[in-house]
């Protein structure tokens, strides 16, 4: 018998995810779905392909079912707030793969393609919207949306949206919805900032953990090479792939410039290499994963804008060609690798400036990662960070995180002068974003053994 029927989800729920090839669920789910299906508010920490996108979607698709109301023009009844274009595209492939056969409807909305064409599609109104916060809020400033319909939030990797500044979008973007409504918040990571979050925007919620603050997947294999500079980097990494010629790579860059220009070193080095990061357009983007995706391209070269959203089974081994200046981001790059119950490697090579944030990560892994090979070079001060795109993207005014100056790897808008003090999205009298009650609507990541990131 399909298990996911004793947890009281719709028989075509249960029937879709049989024909997606899954009968269990995984922790997260079993432990998610039945909270979610009672009403209740959600905070949801997993580590990252366990399946959190099934563990919202299929409570959030379940509710949605009973209701047979007429779509209003402009209108939506649930949104889900993701960091990235990838991870909303990965959400909403997997959601629509759960409502065929439905009369459910599922869009996305995310910068870098027409808004003209958003604006179009949602005059007609949608049941689920998945969006990136900037993109979200150029079309409420342009009134092409209604949010106050909404009765379903969901906030997917909250953790990386708060270290984008996303946290000012919010503010904006929630006292828009409607009242009341369920809220979900799930991520891999929990920063001391994500209670906080809770707080202003989760009424009592059920706290779900099924594995530790910064733990891994447990068949990622960790380990870190010294390299005295970039140079040696790419000596190593070019060894390492020459040795891997069959398995599909995901190499991680801390910047565009440098993304880019080290798949041009690789692409003149004779391997069959595509990349991913801000400067590219969403064309760009969906060509280069569709190349990766089905092998044409063995490695694929990106900032963290890959590190969430992409659930791509055949990727043997990850790459931190730089380590990631956010420790936390760490744990979702090597979870891109030894998904569904593969197996991975996780290879990290460490320069004199690597060496405080390699000991950040550690700190939060809460191990030692072994050390293969090279001598340990003299720790170096990392240089500052200039312009206004920094990995917190855009606290103070409209700068996109994922622009162009300084690699924050954002999509749309870090809105800046939020709603001095109180709390985020509150409104006079109010609890901001709280449930008078709380209707049903849950969130899934991925596939129930996540189909996506």
């Amino acid at each position: 018998m399909n298990k996911f029927a004793e947890l009281g989800l719709d028989p075509k729920l249960v029937q879709s995810v049989a024909d997606a090839g899954y009968d269990t669920p995984t922790p997260i789910q079993e432990k998610a779905i039945p909270l979610v299906l009672d009403g209740r508010d959600v905070m949801g920490l997993a580590q990252t392909g366990t399946g959190k996108t099934a563990a919202f979607g299929l409570p959030l698709i379940h509710q949605l079912l009973g209701n047979h109301d007429k779509r209003q023009a402009k209108s939506i009844k649930a949104l889900i707030l993701a960091p990235t274009r990838e991870l909303v595209n990965q959400i909403a492939v997997n959601l629509r793969e759960y409502v065929q056969g439905t009369h459910l409807k599922v869009m996305t909305v995310v910068g870098g393609v027409s808004i003209n064409r958003q604006i179009e599609n949602l005059n007609r109104g949608t049941d689920i919207l998945v969006a990136t916060p900037g993109r979200l809020i150029d079309l409420m400033d342009r009134r092409a949306i209604r949010l106050d319909t909404a009765t379903f939030l969901v906030l997917d990797e909250a953790d990386q949206m708060l270290d984008m500044g996303f946290i000012h979008a919010l503010r904006r973007i929630a006292p828009e919805l409607g009242t009341p409504r369920q809220t979900m918040l799930f991520s891999a990571t929990m920063p001391k900032q994500m209670e906080e979050l809770s707080r202003a925007y989760l009424t009592n919620p059920a706290k779900v953990q099924v594995s530790p603050p910064g733990k891994a997947a447990d068949k990622v294999t960790q380990c870190i090479y010294y390299a005295q500079d970039k140079e040696e980097k790419a000596r190593l990494l070019i060894k390492h792939l020459r040795d891997e010629p069959d398995g599909l790579s995901l190499v991680f860059s801390r910047t565009k410039h440098g993304a880019e220009k080290l798949m041009k070193h690789l692409v003149a080095d004779g391997f069959k290499a595509v990349s991913i990061h801000g400067n590219k357009s969403q064309g760009q983007r969906d060509r280069a994963l569709a190349a990766f995706r089905a092998g044409e391209a063995r490695i694929l070269v990106a900032t963290d804008v890959a590190a969430r959203g992409i659930d791509i089974p055949g990727v043997s081994h990850v790459f931190n060609f730089d380590l990631p200046e956010v420790a936390d981001n760490y744990v979702h790059r090597i979870g891109r690798t030894a998904r569904a119950g593969a197996d991975g490697d996780a290879i990290s090579f460490v320069s004199g400036m690597d060496l405080s944030l390699l000991r950040d990560i550690e700190k939060i892994m809460k191990m030692e990662i072994p050390v293969l090979g090279g001598t340990r070079p003299a720790e170096e001060k990392r240089p500052t960070r200039g312009g206004g795109g920094g990995r917190r993207g855009g606290g103070g005014g409209r700068g996109r995180p994922g622009g162009h100056g300084g690699g924050g790897q954002s999509e749309g808008r870090g809105h800046g002068g939020g709603k001095p003090a109180g709390r985020p999205g509150g409104k006079p009298g109010g609890r901001p974003g709280g449930n008078a009650g709380g209707r049903p609507g849950g969130k899934r990541r991925g596939g129930p053994r996540s189909k996506s990131a």
